[in-house]
């Protein structure tokens, strides 16, 4: 792990992956053994998750924003940690409520005693609760891929920015090694229009990039065809403030 995005995780009791590899299915469980989560940046490529999740389906979340913000910094953190050259911290990506918008991403079932180990790993972020009503993804996928039926008695969570906490000062670039890391999800998650879409429904994208590409600063920093680098830089081409209101 890297000391830019986690902190240590002594005493956990969820079931960290231990190999980067794609997602390895977990055992069955019961309904109450489980626990879905909305991931709406990095969590979308599989590569990056490190629990044995039961299943990934694209999804979308009504009612959420994407956007760009300084990270918060919080006791975790000290600057020797998280800063660049010249004191600069990365921005990070985070969702809020919005009326009318809605976002792309994937439901994660995962087992409930992995929680833990994704809380760490988020946690910059608050778990908020959501709703199936909130959410739009294939149910039988969902039903196929884990043998169960989600239901109102399912706990549903997304990921939203700490904001009680002081902001870093100074510029907030993205970094390109993460962005990296979030696009190629989206790509094999919704294709090349799910790229663009990506750009353009989130909020803040103004924001400076950070090139880190050759020396990754992400601790989950994944490789690039030359097609996808060469798409990704199309789409960042066209990239504005955010999405229109």
């Amino acid at each position: 792990m890297s000391k830019i995005e986690e902190p240590l995780q002594a005493g956990l009791r969820g079931k960290p992956r231990t190999d980067p590899s794609p997602q390895r299915r977990a055992a069955p469980a019961g309904p109450g053994e489980i626990v879905g989560y909305f991931g709406y940046g990095s969590l979308v490529n599989r590569v990056t998750l490190r629990t044995e999740i039961l299943a990934a389906i694209p999804a979308r979340l009504n009612g959420w924003r994407r956007t760009w913000r300084p990270r918060p910094l919080m006791e975790a953190d000290t600057m020797a940690e998280t800063a660049l050259a010249g004191d600069v911290v990365p921005s990070l990506l985070t969702a809020h409520r919005a009326e009318k918008a809605s976002i792309d991403g994937v439901l994660i079932i995962d087992l409930a005693v992995n929680l833990p180990v994704i809380d760490t790993r988020e946690f910059r972020y608050h778990r908020r609760d959501i709703t199936l009503a909130e959410l739009s993804f294939d149910a039988e996928r969902a039903e196929r891929e884990t043998g169960l039926r989600l239901g109102s008695g399912t706990r549903l969570h997304v990921y939203e920015a700490r904001v009680e906490h002081p902001e870093a000062g100074g510029p907030s670039p993205i970094l390109r090694s993460y962005l990296d890391a979030v696009m190629q999800g989206f790509l094999r998650e919704f294709g090349e229009e799910g790229v663009h879409r990506f750009v353009a429904e989130t909020e803040a994208f103004h924001l400076p990039i950070h090139e880190d590409r050759d020396r990754p600063l992400y601790p989950r920093a994944v490789s690039l065809t030359a097609s996808e680098t060469e798409l990704f830089d199309l789409a960042l081409g066209r990239r504005g403030s955010g999405p229109e209101r």
